[in-house]
């Protein structure tokens, strides 16, 4: 399992020009499935994502938590995060989770982060989602599950 988590300061998704879910201070979560993974690697990713030191404390030092600052998050399923662009000029996607299963561990994931207290809010799995952020840092990390 896949995370990119970019800290922002705002942040929504629409769906067909509906907004489907919008945060205002915390993470946008990018998320992406391949075919070993479990609700364990779901449970292992979002206690890291909610525990993660990327907030600045009184002194200006990344030193707080999502969970800290009370901040929000924002999750997109985003396949992508498995493309493999090392051959050739398209990305193969063959390492990415067949739909049915992602979707399970996505939203398993979700539940977890939930579970902490913390505001989730989603796109729509598998739509077709414009992102809108304002990163704030930036801060960007790529966290894997293995």
């Amino acid at each position: 399992m896949r995370l990119v988590i970019q800290r922002s300061k705002e942040a929504k998704v629409t769906v067909d020009g509906e907004v489907t879910g919008s945060i205002d201070k915390g993470f946008v979560i990018l998320v992406g499935v391949t075919h070993d993974d479990t609700e364990k690697d779901a449970a292992f990713l979002a206690e890291k994502a909610a525990n993660l030191r990327v907030f600045e404390d009184d002194e200006g030092k990344m030193n707080l938590s999502l969970l800290d600052v009370g901040g929000e998050i924002l999750s997109v399923s985003q396949f992508t995060l498995y493309g493999d662009c090392r051959k050739g000029r398209r990305p193969n996607f063959m390492d990415a989770a067949k739909p049915a299963h992602a979707e399970t561990v996505y939203e398993a994931f979700n539940t977890f982060l939930a579970e902490k207290g913390i505001k989730v809010e989603t796109g729509v799995f598998g739509a077709m989602m414009d992102v809108q952020l304002t990163n704030d840092g930036p801060v960007t990390l790529i966290v894997d599950s293995k």
